[in-house]
């Protein structure tokens, strides 16, 4: 066993009496140890129920006759950290995450792990650490947050921000934004709707590195307790059939990961998330491929922020297994892939049932022919963008309008809550890129004002930094390169005219090749804003967008 090289033999005294000071007997020495990666706390709504997950996976792996040892791992909360400085810290956490557990599991020889993520950067960050350790590894989320009522109706955390939105347009009171905010996030959990943390947290299970029911099964069901006893008893499988990360995780894994991605209208973030996580393993998976899983992908899901179904229900009407199912009768999945569950994809999703045709459409009648996202390029993304097409009004698929142009996400918000900003209207947020940011914070806050006061559907925003899951609406991301690295978007200027059109995945803005260059000749490079600390490593080593804003070591010459 792996851990025989901190537990067994002469040499091996020392270690032995470290284990005697935690309070390990030579029976529990005698068992493989099982690295337990918890990432609870008490400032994480979907993270503050997973000292429970924890507790439940120790007795699974108990249970199993391994020996369970519990280490930490970090989290932000991108709702709280919204809007504000704290969002350059949020993207950049995925590799100290990634980091921190290859540390910590190193260092302790652990036999296998078991991973307990719930939001965000937990997920893709643990997912990368257990590309690199490449020790048996297992994953079991929090779950999902169950969906907020408001008169009736479900709601979920994009409601809340889309509020402040309607009251600076005077369409809502102060009292009526209350009883939203007192009502919107309803339990513990991810928060309900196929945000980031859940479209991942379902891309796990998709990928094979989760049992079944991983990304839907509420964080408040006693259901994902059960859960997590299995994960801890499954891992000690998976140790003595020593299956492996990288054995799960192939390149026909992420395109199924890709495909159930497109079904499921998951947030634009996985597009960074996933080749991230693939440079891991030891290969790039480059975005443009999604355009061509998308052409033969049908859309089969509108959960929220797309439409007025949440996790609880697609967890109901069968869940990721159901909608792989489905995507399975036309042959879009590759099914001989081994997975998590110490059987293949085949059997996994074998008469897992569609219970819902409202929730998960059945494979004939899809919401579009065609994925939930699509990848964008033109002069104004010469690299690529991402956009949300499933979260995009019909009639914003095709626009042009004016640029609005504005170098932080401050100043737009500004604008569009003070009624700058008109029907037809494109606004452009640069300077907000992984370098530039930096950390390539969310734009949560503009595209919901853009919504709450009506401007949904007359308005687009584009921009170099990305949107949460939550955001909806023709909100164009990730455009590479950026520009603090002086990528076309840092030579737009007011008024040029930005064409749109999603369906044919082009972004451009109409000016000719002569008039770019004068305007290149002019542009100067601008001082990193933050110079100590993390995030100035992090703006040294970071890449852009289109490549997942991986870290690499500069280059020198």
């Amino acid at each position: 066993m792996r851990s025989d090289s901190v537990k067994k033999g002469i040499q091996q005294a020392p270690h032995r009496s470290l284990f005697n000071a935690l309070g390990y007997t030579k029976e529990e020495l005698h068992r493989p140890i099982i690295g337990i990666v918890s990432s609870h706390n008490e400032i994480v709504p979907g993270h503050m129920n997973l000292d429970k997950i924890a507790d439940a996976v120790k007795l699974g792996v108990a249970m199993a006759g391994g020996t369970p040892a519990v280490f930490p791992a970090i989290a932000v909360c991108d709702g709280i950290a919204m809007g504000h400085q704290g969002m350059k810290y949020s993207l950049a956490t995925r590799d100290l995450i990634a980091d921190s557990t290859e540390s910590v599991a190193m260092a302790h020889q652990f036999d296998a792990l078991v991973m307990i993520p719930n939001c965000d950067k937990n997920v893709p960050g643990l997912l990368m650490a257990a590309a690199r350790l490449n020790v048996p590894t297992i994953f079991v989320s929090g779950g999902p947050m169950l969906a907020g009522k408001v008169k009736g109706q479900k709601h979920s955390l994009s409601s809340i921000f889309e509020a402040v939105g309607a009251y600076s347009a005077g369409k809502m009171t102060e009292n009526e934004v209350e009883e939203y905010e007192n009502k919107i996030c309803a339990s513990c959990g991810s928060c309900s709707g196929m945000y980031t943390a859940n479209s991942m947290n379902c891309l796990t299970e998709a990928i094979g590195m989760g049992l079944k029911g991983n990304g839907t099964i509420p964080a408040a069901y006693s259901e994902r307790i059960r859960l997590a006893k299995h994960a801890g008893m499954k891992i000690m499988e998976l140790l003595e059939k020593d299956i492996r990360p990288r054995d799960i995780m192939t390149k026909e894994a992420f395109l199924n990961a890709l495909t159930v991605d497109m079904a499921l209208g998951c947030s634009t973030n996985t597009m960074l998330h996933l080749p991230a996580i693939a440079h891991e393993v030891g290969f790039e998976l480059n975005i443009d491929i999604a355009n061509e899983i998308s052409a033969k992908t049908p859309n089969l899901c509108h959960l929220a922020p797309a439409g007025p179904t949440y996790m609880e229900d697609l967890h109901e009407a069968g869940g990721v297994y159901a909608v792989m199912n489905e995507l399975n009768k036309k042959g879009l999945l590759k099914t001989d892939l081994i997975t998590a569950t110490g059987q293949t994809v085949e059997e996994n999703i074998k008469n897992c049932n569609n219970f819902d045709h409202d929730v998960i459409r059945p494979i004939d009648n899809p919401y579009s022919q065609t994925g939930g996202i699509a990848v964008v390029k033109g002069n104004l993304a010469p690299d690529s963008g991402v956009v949300k097409r499933s979260a995009v009004a019909p009639e914003m698929l095709k626009h042009e309008g004016p640029a609005r142009v504005f170098d932080c996400e401050e100043d737009a918000i500004e604008a569009i809550l003070g009624k700058k900003i008109n029907a037809g209207d494109v606004v452009v947020i640069r300077y907000e890129g992984p370098k530039g940011g930096p950390g390539m914070r969310e734009m949560l806050n503009p595209t919901s004002a853009i919504m709450g006061m009506g401007l949904g559907s007359s308005v687009a925003l584009i921009t170099d930094g990305r949107f949460s899951g939550a955001s909806r609406g023709a909100c164009i991301g990730h455009v590479s390169p950026e520009a603090a690295v002086g990528g076309n978007i840092a030579l737009v200027e007011e008024g040029d005219i930005i064409s749109i059109d999603i369906n044919n995945n082009l972004l451009n803005f109409l000016v000719s090749d002569v008039e770019l260059e004068a305007r290149r000749a002019k542009w100067q490079p601008r001082k990193p804003k933050i110079t100590t600390g993390y995030l100035a490593r992090y703006t040294a080593m970071v890449t852009s967008g289109n490549r997942g804003a991986i870290l690499e070591v500069p280059k020198v010459d």
